[in-house]
Parts: structure tokens; sequence; C-alpha cells
């Protein structure tokens, strides 16, 4: 398979419209989850508050997951996303209410914190038709021969997003307080939803002929079938589990490292620095000579620099681990969606998608539910060691596991037809 010019998906109108979607969207969720997180801890002082961010998002988002895909395969694309964005609008602006200066003055802080948590439940529930959703149509407005490429910029846009958002909320939540943050929060979650209106009508390519039980094992049942799919998504659910660390940089700002809210904002846009870097570079040279072997030295490099981030003492040197720790992910990030494009056949796609949300889109939530109990009972930094050597160790077990994997290139993985899948 011949690489693609540099901007070949940009040149297409709906992926504009998309990428557009993912920016405004990202960047809002980015700065929501610096300053909520921050926000939450200064209520709390108590790490497991933070666990219980991730819990209440990935709880929702893994239980309606396989539904969502379904969904997402019999359901009109600009339609279904123009539901799940009103619903996360709605939810934006009672998160901005809920975090007014004065809140306190007016409610108790347990039911504060009550509703904060109910808002992040709502949002991962809209997560979980959303994932399937947008995976669904990025397979409908490019052709398979730039699938790679849009990976990547659809990928380098989240990150941009990554980069400027928590940059953005650190800055403003501490120059301004957390009332202006989510003025400009709300701002972007409607850009995204105006955005929606750009994009075509995309009607569902499966209709359903079965009972949605039968239908929700044949999405699991392929999954499964192929080798590389489902351990591409199995290294990644459990690498991300135990190197879930980044929800504990709140601690590190606050306790350790004394930076405050515009140190947060600093370290959470020095992994989206490494990794739209990175992601910029793969854009003339993309990762999939060898794909499984360039996954495995991913993953171990971004184990290697979890250990090192949470064994450091100093800040700007743990700016630099966390950019490491985003170019390697972002090198994994790249393989895995390339990949899971390649195989999965067009009517399908929905619910291949919620299979990989239930292993890959809450394993960032769950892990950060790891993170915050095991620093409960641990503390903070040897919980992050902890995670980064179970991480390490994911990775050896993998490679022992999938050696026959390593030889494969780019061109021998087939796209599939209906249900079979070649590699």
């Amino acid at each position: 398979m011949e690489n693609p010019q540099p901007f070949a998906a940009l040149k297409f109108r709906e992926f504009r419209s998309y990428i557009s979607i993912r920016f405004c969207f990202t960047f809002a969720y980015q700065m929501q989850a610096v300053v909520l997180g921050f926000h939450i801890y200064q209520l709390t002082k108590d790490p497991l508050a933070l666990a219980f961010i991730g819990l209440s998002e990935a709880i929702p988002a893994i239980g309606i997951a396989l539904y969502g895909g379904y969904v997402a395969d019999k359901s009109e694309k600009r339609g279904l996303l123009l539901k799940i964005f009103s619903g996360v609008f709605l939810c934006t602006l009672v998160l901005a209410f809920f975090t007014r200066d004065n809140i306190l003055d007016h409610f108790e802080k347990n039911t504060v914190l009550g509703v904060l948590y109910g808002m992040i439940f709502c949002i991962g529930l809209a997560r979980g038709f959303f994932s399937p959703a947008t995976f669904s149509l990025m397979g409908q407005i490019l052709p398979k021969r730039l699938y790679p490429n849009g990976a990547t910029w659809s990928s380098s846009s989240w990150q941009l997003a990554s980069i400027t958002g928590p940059l953005t909320g650190g800055l403003l939540y501490a120059a301004f307080g957390i009332s202006t943050v989510y003025f400009v929060i709300v701002s972007f979650v409607f850009l995204a939803l105006v955005s929606i209106f750009f994009l075509r009508r995309h009607e569902p390519l499966f209709i359903p002929g079965e009972k949605i039980l039968d239908s929700l094992k044949s999405g699991i049942q392929f999954v499964f079938k192929s080798k590389m799919m489902l351990g591409a998504m199995s290294l990644d659910l459990f690498s991300v589990f135990f190197g879930g660390a980044i929800a504990l940089l709140p601690i590190f700002a606050h306790d350790i490292l004394n930076v405050g809210a515009e140190g947060l904002g600093m370290m959470r846009a020095a992994i989206s620095i490494g990794a739209i870097s990175t992601m910029l570079i793969m854009t003339r040279f993309p990762p999939m000579h060898r794909p499984w072997r360039n996954l495995l030295i991913a993953v171990t490099g971004f184990a290697l620099s979890i250990i090192c981030y949470g064994l450091s003492k100093n800040f700007y040197l743990t700016l630099f681990f966390l950019f490491c720790e985003g170019a390697f992910d972002s090198v994994s990030v790249i393989i895995r969606s390339t990949i899971m494009q390649l195989l999965t056949p067009d009517e399908m796609r929905g619910r291949v998608s919620s299979v990989n949300s239930m292993f890959i889109g809450s394993s960032n939530e769950i892990g950060a539910f790891e993170s915050g109990l095991t620093a409960k009972l641990m503390t903070t930094v040897p919980a992050v060691v902890f995670g980064g050597s179970m991480t390490l160790g994911i990775a050896f077990i993998t490679y022992l596991k999938t050696k026959s994997l390593l030889p494969l290139t780019l061109n021998d993985i087939r796209p599939a037809e209906k249900h079979e899948v070649q590699i």
C-alpha cells in the first residue's frame, strides 16, 4: 500500500468538518478534565475523589457501548451526532453552574460533588454512542487508501486540542477562576454542535435483519476472530489500565512539585505536545512498515516514560518525561487506529468500534480509578512507578505471545470483506 500525500485526507470537505468537530469538542473536554479534576481535588483533598471521576465516566461508557455500536450502525450519522452533542451541551451547562466560585454559599459540598459526578456520568453515557458514531462516519467520508492518513490527521487534531485545551484551562483558571474557564468550555462545545450541520446525511449501511442480541454477538465474534485486532485492543487496555498515572497529575502539581494550576496545564500540555509533534512527523513517515513490532516498541517506551515521570522531582524533567510519554503513545494510537479501519467491514463499524470502546475507550477512566486507588493505598510516587512497571510487563508478555505478527507489513493487513479477516 503506497503512502499518500501528507495532506491527502484534508482535501475532502467533509473530513475537514469532521476534524473541526473533533477539535472543538476535544479542546473543551480537555479544558474540563484539567479544571474539574483540580477543582474536585481542592474541594476534597482526597486522591480517591480523582479516582471516582474516571469511574463515573467509565461505568456508563462501558455499560452502553455495545448498544451504542448497534445504534451507530443502524442510524443516520449526522442526526445521531446532533442528539449526542445536544446532551453533552446540556451537561456542560449544568457543570458550569455548579462549579461557580460561590456555589458553596448556596449548596452543601456533598450536593455539589454529587451533581458534578452525575454530569460526568451522563457525559460518559453520551460517549458510549459518540465513539462508534464517529468511527463509522470516518469510514464513510474517506476512501480506504486514505485511512492511515486520515487516522493520523484525526489523531493530530485531537492532540492539538489536547495541547491548547489543558494549557488554556490552567492559565484561565489561575488568572480568572473556574467560571471564566467554563464560559470558554461551553462556547467550544456549542461550536462542535454547530459544526455537525456541515456534514451530509449518511444513511446506515447496516439494516438489522436479526435480533439485537444476535447482532451484538456478531460484532463481538468478529473482533475475537482477528488475532491482530484483539491483540491491539488487549495490549492497550492493560497498558493504559496500569499506566493511567495522568489522573494523578493534580497531586503532583499541587503537593509534590508545587506548581499550581498553571503547572498542571503545562504538564498536561507536555504530553500532547509530544504526541502531536510525533504525529506530524508520521504524516510524512508513517510507522506502518512493521506495525506490530513498532506498536510493542511504542508501548515499552510509554511504560518507561511513566516510571521516570513518577520518580522525577524536577518540574522541567517531569515535563520532558511527559513529552516522551505522549510521543510514544501517539505511535500506538496511529498504528491501532489504522489496523481497526483496515480490518473492519463497513456494515460492522459501529459494533466493532463499540467493542473497541469497551477495551480502549474506557481504559483511561478505569486506569484513572486504578491510579487513584493505588495512590490512596501506596502513596502517589510508588503508585506511578507500580503502574509503569506493570505496563512494561504487559508489553513483554504480549511480545512473547505474538511473535508471529512481528514480520507483518502494512501490505499484509488486508481490508476485511464481510465477516472474514485476512492477515
